[in-house]
């Protein structure tokens, strides 16, 4: 295809992390491990943080725009006192972007005071907002979340737990959920486990729930088992926690943690994260070997599947691409040629490692290909022969609605094009993806997958889909 004749996909940002919860009970430094747990879980979402604290007599909040470590300092982790803590990072996936939509959502009502996180997104969130405000709901901001707080504050029973059941069994889609109040703390999963929750001890009789292991390893937790689909986690003082099984199990599991957003060395689903990137290289090359000089993962999301690819096609792996770190948000004019800069000011190739060589580059997802010709094209003005692109995932053809920041299925460019003409368009010599049977038998199919961004089959029907 001509290239003028390519439609150009523009949108503001490619995949996004969706959230990061945790929860801290019966711990005197529980603000200061909700505040390490919640920087262990950075990659989840850097537009916003907050933690709610509770010393048993009244509830304290912190929350703002920014990362982990730009919200609180010691002096602001000394405020929040109290042996219960909960907190969460936010990327948007519903509502907006300012301070008023960061989380925990914190409210005053007839039985006190009550602090919610959320990872995930109700799918029938509109259709319950519009009740409650023709109920004279009046909502402060345009979170799906919020929407709980109402529906436990107008519900007719009369204790926490019941109105939090009832509240929950209002919503539909994905929610990873922890509420506190002044003494207790609450845990629930959905149905589907879209995202995920573990459960972990801390110290000799403190409890932590977090969206991943990765926040047990850096505060000294113990690892007990995942929160179940469908079931709440009650937290007391002087009691081990309780649970109940308030619905039916029906897992369906968001394959894309493995793939891009759970962090490598975290346990998710019951599984290492870094094992199953490997095994998604390791299958890839056997679905898609190509003749060449070395394999490149694109830093850092493809180096374990770079890995894989090499150690069972037998090329050599290089580090040929150096990633900076220190690499923010811009807040320039999102045009086309900023953000072309933008993927240089991340990415350096090593032109003397490159130079004349062929190289395959491995990445493990592509949403719009604007980044990914970038890539071929720095390939390449660094000397590289060939340049052939293989993706650890299958074509990105469908939203996610439960939960992930994804473009419209219409900006998505494997929704629009066929992969010789993606190859096209982003320079490439070729282009392979991992299949779907591929990524469902390198995950291993004893669980049950959403593969909905995949394939566009819905597990829960969104609304205004």
């Amino acid at each position: 295809m001509e290239k003028n004749h390519f439609k150009e996909i523009e949108v503001n940002r490619e995949i996004n992390e969706e959230c990061a919860v945790v929860g801290v009970f019966n711990n005197s430094d529980a603000s200061k491990l909700a505040y390490f747990s919640l920087f262990s879980m950075q990659h989840r979402g850097q537009e916003a943080c907050g933690i709610s604290s509770s010393d048993g007599n009244r509830m304290h909040t912190i929350k703002d725009r920014g990362l982990v470590t730009g919200v609180f300092d010691d002096n602001k982790i000394a405020t929040l006192c109290g042996d219960i803590a909960i907190g969460h990072t936010r990327y948007s996936t519903a509502g907006d972007d300012s301070i008023l939509d960061a989380q925990p959502v914190y409210a005053r009502y007839d039985l006190g005071e009550m602090a919610i996180v959320h990872n995930g997104n109700f799918t029938n969130a509109k259709s319950v907002r519009d009740k409650l405000i023709k109920k004279g709901a009046i909502f402060q901001t345009h979170m799906d979340t919020e929407n709980l707080i109402h529906l436990i504050a107008k519900s007719d029973k009369d204790a926490l737990l019941d109105r939090i059941i009832d509240g929950v069994q209002k919503v539909e889609g994905a929610y990873s959920l922890l509420f506190s109040n002044e003494s207790q703390m609450f845990a629930i999963r959905d149905p589907h486990g879209f995202r995920p929750l573990s459960l972990g001890r801390v110290g000799e009789d403190g409890y932590i729930v977090a969206s991943e292991t990765c926040a047990f390893d850096l505060v000294g937790a113990k690892f007990i088992r995942d929160v179940r689909p469908g079931e709440l986690l009650i937290f007391e003082k002087g009691k081990a926690p309780k649970s109940m099984q308030i619905a039916e199990p029906t897992p369906n599991h968001c394959i894309f943690e493995y793939v891009y957003f759970s962090r490598p060395d975290s346990t998710v689903f019951g599984k290492n994260v870094y094992s199953l990137r490997k095994e998604m290289g390791r299958t890839l090359a056997k679905e898609s070997y190509v003749e060449a000089d070395m394999v490149i993962p694109v830093p850092d999301g493809g180096v374990p599947a770079a890995l894989g690819y090499a150690e069972e096609s037998g090329i050599p792996f290089n580090m040929a691409i150096v990633r900076n770190h220190y690499v923010g948000r811009t807040f320039i004019e999102p045009t086309q040629e900023i953000r072309d800069l933008k993927v240089k000011m991340k990415l350096s190739p090593m032109s003397e490692v490159i130079s004349g060589k062929r190289v395959i580059i491995i990445d493990d997802s592509i949403v719009r290909g604007t980044t990914s010709r970038q890539i071929v094209r720095m390939l390449k003005e660094a000397g590289a022969k060939e340049v052939h692109m293989r993706v650890s995932s299958p074509q990105i053809t469908h939203s996610c609605y439960y939960g992930v920041d994804t473009p419209e299925k219409e900006k998505l460019i494997a929704h629009n094009y066929d992969t010789p003409t993606i190859a096209n368009y982003i320079e490439a010599d070729s282009l392979e993806y991992l299949s779907l049977d591929g990524l469902l038998n390198s995950c291993g199919r004893d669980l049950n997958y959403c593969t909905s961004c995949f394939d566009g089959n819905y597990v829960v029907e969104p609304e205004n889909s």
